[in-house]
């Protein structure tokens, strides 16, 4: 009877450990907005171009849709333990789909008093998946620094 309940006990602890381990499985990876190579960390996201005002559009010539996203990155350099705000670079890119096709990314530098970061439109579909790889060169480094993500875009009703 005793060994019974101690070989209940041992299924019960390995059935849990097995719902512990799917549940940890089954989360969603964070996702990821920054990549770091040395001092120098890349930023990037994503968002529906519709997010931004008509006025800020109007003042930066872009153009607000609903199937189009704008590709934002900026550069920043952390030395002494200070981040500086977006640096200028030098950035381009592609953005390619599932189905292999692929469209340069044309990248417009936004400045901001010292910041500095780089816009470019992506028109897509609703829910397409895109990858997108993109090189940043700081204006002090031998080689561009590659980031790759992938993101979902959504069509903005």
């Amino acid at each position: 009877m005793m060994a019974m309940s101690c070989i209940r006990a041992f299924i019960l602890l390995l059935c849990l450990s097995a719902v512990s381990s799917q549940a940890q499985i089954n989360q969603p990876k964070p996702v990821e907005t920054s990549q770091t190579f040395g001092e120098y960390t890349v930023h990037f996201s994503v968002f529906n171009s519709t997010f931004i005002s008509p006025e800020v559009a109007k003042i930066y010539g872009l153009t607000r849709a609903s199937n189009q996203s704008l590709v934002n990155i900026s550069l920043t350099r952390t030395s002494d333990g200070k981040t500086s705000l977006g640096l200028p670079a030098e950035v381009s890119g592609t953005a390619t789909n599932l189905i292999q096709q692929q469209r340069t990314l044309k990248f417009q530098t936004v400045s901001e008093g010292d910041a500095t970061y780089y816009l470019a439109p992506v028109r897509h579909t609703n829910e397409e998946v895109i990858n997108f790889i993109v090189q940043v060169k700081a204006e002090s480094a031998s080689a561009p620094f590659t980031v790759r993500f992938t993101r979902t875009l959504h069509e903005e009703q």
